[in-house]
């Protein structure tokens, strides 16, 4: 039959993981759709008509979908769901709350953060912070899936646009409502697709050597900013910058991890990068045995001379 992608959105474009989700749903060789849902989106269901391989863009807008809340969307999921053999969703937050509600109420098993797709019924996805990966076949009718977007190449926008079919929102949620929300600003690039990450441990000793020794690094080399578990815990950055098992899974092309031990969870979330740079002043530290070069030394000295040298 069809697959279905779940696409995330900022109302006007959908987001790289949405490019990238859709490149892992034409692996599995049948027509792709792309739902976007939302409300004042059509910029964004426009743009997904746009993408290589998609066949068509349902459009759900609606106050009930404004601000995602799990309920109302995974409603019009399941509502939708008859139609397809698969639905695929990027493993962000709105996938990784949705999905999981879909998969309950459809009954289904859920297969998480695919990284490969064998066929139309078989997945690779890492387990144990990614030290095994599994192969899972599923014999379910219809399978729920959500991916990790660094594992697959973005698929790319065309001049031809699919068509785009309207679809009835659904009604308010009497569960949750939407109270309010808090943003970040940054002009730095986006840290789950980003082509460079310089990420910071908990050896920067203090917030204010975070942002004094890290910062201009990233500025130079236009990098996004990322953090250890243990820098985030700490305070010395926020929650989203975390990289991780529990955090961002990335695989940029250059990582540069700064006062980052390696423990495995933080391993699990970037070592798919193609090319991986430690600075540490142990070096016995596990990051080095992930690390294509390896700098041992204080931080407050490299730092500023790696950025002079740039």
């Amino acid at each position: 039959m069809t697959t279905l992608v779940l696409a995330d959105h900022d109302g006007k474009t959908v987001s790289d993981a949405t490019l990238r989700t859709v490149s892992a749903a034409a692996a599995l060789g049948a027509p792709v759709e792309v739902l976007v849902a939302g409300h004042d989106c059509a910029e964004a269901a426009a743009d997904a008509a746009r993408l290589a391989g998609v066949t068509k863009v349902l459009h759900a807008d609606g106050d009930s979908l404004a601000h995602g809340l799990a309920e109302p969307l995974t409603a019009l999921i399941v509502g939708l769901a008859a139609g397809y053999d698969a639905l695929l969703a990027p493993a962000t937050a709105i996938g990784k709350t949705v999905m999981p509600r879909a998969a309950a109420l459809l009954d289904v098993a859920q297969i998480s953060e695919i990284t490969r797709v064998i066929d139309a019924a078989t997945f690779e996805r890492p387990a144990y912070a990614g030290s095994v990966i599994e192969t899972v076949r599923s014999n379910d009718a219809r399978r729920i899936i959500t991916v990790r977007t660094s594992a697959f190449a973005p698929t790319e926008r065309g001049e031809a646009a699919a068509p785009v079919v309207v679809v009835p929102p659904p009604p308010p949620s009497l569960r949750s409502l939407f109270v309010g929300e808090e943003g970040t600003r940054s002009d730095r690039p986006d840290l789950a697709s980003a082509r460079i990450v310089v990420s910071g441990g908990r050896a920067f000793g203090s917030a204010e050597d975070f942002r004094r020794y890290l910062e201009p690094l990233a500025a130079k080399l236009n990098a996004a900013i990322g953090a250890s578990r243990a820098a985030v815990d700490a305070g010395y950055a926020p929650n989203e910058l975390q990289v991780g098992q529990t955090g961002k899974i990335v695989a940029p092309d250059l990582y540069i991890a700064v006062g980052i031990s390696g423990a495995i969870q933080h391993l699990a979330g970037m070592k798919s990068a193609r090319i991986i740079v430690a600075i540490n002043s142990d070096p016995e530290a596990a990051i080095f045995s992930v690390a294509d070069f390896g700098l041992v030394g204080d931080l407050r000295l490299i730092l500023p001379e790696l950025e002079r040298l740039l």
